[in-house]
């Protein structure tokens, strides 16, 4: 659902396959993540795993205007609050750091939790920023 998502709200003009993920650093996309050593669905991931600290030195080298995460765990672990006290959709501003935006997990197993709202969201504020 993911590369299906970023091309339907028209943050990428066409549809991209996953191995393309480098072609979309043409667009200003660029992709990370907070666990570089566990693997699996989150809950599968140990808490221990999750390296906040290791994004943020690769955030403040690559110097986004935002960020994404299309994972209430894993942006959790970012912004230091419990899953529960994130709501989905951008994140208030903090000084000094980029834009955040929390997004719907495309995975299949949160389906239940699907909503395009959140990704519209980061599609609208992507054109304007562009």
């Amino acid at each position: 659902r993911f590369w299906r998502t970023l091309h339907e709200v028209g943050i990428t003009p066409r549809r991209f396959a996953p191995q393309e993920f480098r072609d979309l650093t043409k667009l200003g996309i660029g992709f990370t993540d907070v666990s570089k050593i566990g693997s699996g669905m989150d809950h599968e991931i140990a808490a221990g795993d999750f390296d906040a600290a290791g994004l943020r030195a690769r955030l403040a080298k690559a110097k986004p205007q935002a960020i994404a995460f299309t994972s209430k765990r894993a942006a959790s672990f970012y912004l230091g609050k419990p899953t529960g006290k994130i709501a989905y959709g951008r994140q208030p501003d903090v000084e000094g750091e980029p834009v955040t935006f929390v997004l719907t997990s495309p995975s299949g197993a949160a389906t239940r939790y699907w909503s395009l709202d959140p990704w519209r969201e980061l599609a609208d504020w992507f054109r304007r920023a562009g």
